[in-house]
């Protein structure tokens, strides 16, 4: 999974980048309005984390040109605990969710695993296909019951897999939302680390479709 902040405090960027990359998301980064739309604009984010008081463009703006042009990714927005106003504003503008600061990064976490679960259509904190279970909340991977050890990368290709369960998923959209803007992408490592998956969870669970990319068979739905 694959997000953008944007954050124009570069300590408060920092430590939203750092905590988020800890918790398995690939991860962008902008220090004001004008850098926030180009990406959210340009690049496919899975969420966005958006700070309303921002230089060169504010997030309010940032926002509402996102939604005009289309563009369906759930955003949070974080606002000034005392402007209540700016909550609603941002609700009106297309948000679909905010914190006030000063705020726990666990809340932010919390809050970001929610709103990429229910685009992709998930409504708990655990997503299940056969016998693989994968909860978002500790990121923590089960095989009947055992628990499975992956790397960073094994664990964010098998997780944007079960978030989007029955759909043909290219190799052009993992590369996108895998890793993040400074990346040196390579859609053939993506069929690296597929065989490896395979290797550690049954390996009939992920299908791969001549020409098209993959498919994890969605056998049950946590």
């Amino acid at each position: 999974m694959r997000l953008l902040v944007v954050e124009d405090d570069p300590d408060l960027n920092r430590q939203l980048v750092d905590a988020l990359k800890e918790a398995g998301y690939a991860v962008d980064s902008a220090a004001d309005g004008e850098e926030g739309h180009f990406l959210g604009d340009t690049e496919p984010y899975d969420a966005v984390i958006l700070d309303l008081g921002l230089p060169a463009l504010d997030g309010i703006s940032v926002l509402e040109r996102w939604r005009q042009d289309g563009h369906k990714m759930p955003v949070l927005i974080l606002t000034a605990r005392d402007r209540w106003s700016d909550k609603v504003q941002g609700i009106d503008a297309g948000a679909d969710d905010y914190v006030a600061k000063p705020f726990h990064m666990e809340e932010i976490l919390a809050r970001i695993r929610a709103l990429v679960r229910r685009a992709a259509g998930h409504a708990s904190a655990e997503i299940v296909a056969g016998p693989v279970r994968l909860d978002t909340k500790t990121s923590r991977v089960t095989v009947e019951g055992s628990p499975v050890k992956l790397t960073s990368h094994e664990f964010r290709l098998l997780s944007y897999l079960m978030h989007h369960q029955d759909r043909v998923v290219s190799r052009t959209e993992l590369t996108e939302h895998l890793y993040d803007q400074d990346f040196d992408r390579d859609s053939n490592t993506i069929e690296v680390f597929v065989g490896r998956l395979r290797k550690k969870i049954p390996g009939d669970l992920i299908e791969t479709v001549r020409g098209l990319g993959y498919r994890l068979t969605r056998v049950g739905d946590g």
